[in-house]
């Protein structure tokens, strides 16, 4: 329900230079979704990032939304990763750092696992952007508002990321 054609949205509050409103999609055919709408919630990089396995930062993502790399295993894994250490959600973003384009369709990885938590695909170059502002600024997380509904924005005041075309 709380995304438009498929899409989903957030909006980074925090740090101020990425500031913008990120388009994700959610997985095709397993995980939960939104029944809130977080106006703030920590958006934290996983540790190791592909989020294969235990995490080094797993008392960090309690309660909060994990950010993960794609790759190493599949996206019901990783979402179940972030699921056993509390996380209300996971956004997945292409290891390819260059693609501001194309989305991955995710979907169930033929076992008979599900996951509980919302699940979403980010383009490599948001997902690249994001840990590096965080890096730059030596910041363990984002701050962000999930879900934001796009609809009711008028085109000119939508503040996506420059380097993105919607």
């Amino acid at each position: 329900g709380l995304g438009v054609n498929e899409y989903l949205y957030f909006q980074v509050l925090s740090p101020g230079d990425i500031r913008y409103i990120f388009q994700t999609n959610l997985a095709k055919d397993f995980g939960g979704i939104f029944h809130t709408r977080y106006e703030q919630i920590y958006l934290v990089p996983a540790d190791p990032p592909h989020a294969c396995s235990d995490l080094n930062n797993g008392a960090f993502i309690q309660d909060q939304i994990g950010l993960v790399e794609r790759g190493a295993c599949s996206f019901l894994s990783k979402a179940r990763v972030i699921q056993e250490h509390g996380g209300r959600a996971v956004i997945i973003s292409d290891n390819m750092y260059d693609n501001d384009s194309s989305y991955i369709e995710m979907v169930q990885d033929g076992t008979s696992r599900d996951s509980e938590i919302p699940a979403l695909f980010l383009l490599g170059k948001d997902g690249y952007m994001i840990r590096r502002s965080l890096e730059l600024h030596g910041l363990p997380w984002a701050v962000i508002s999930i879900p934001v509904n796009v609809s009711g924005i008028p085109t000119f005041q939508l503040k996506q990321p420059p380097w993105t075309l919607w």
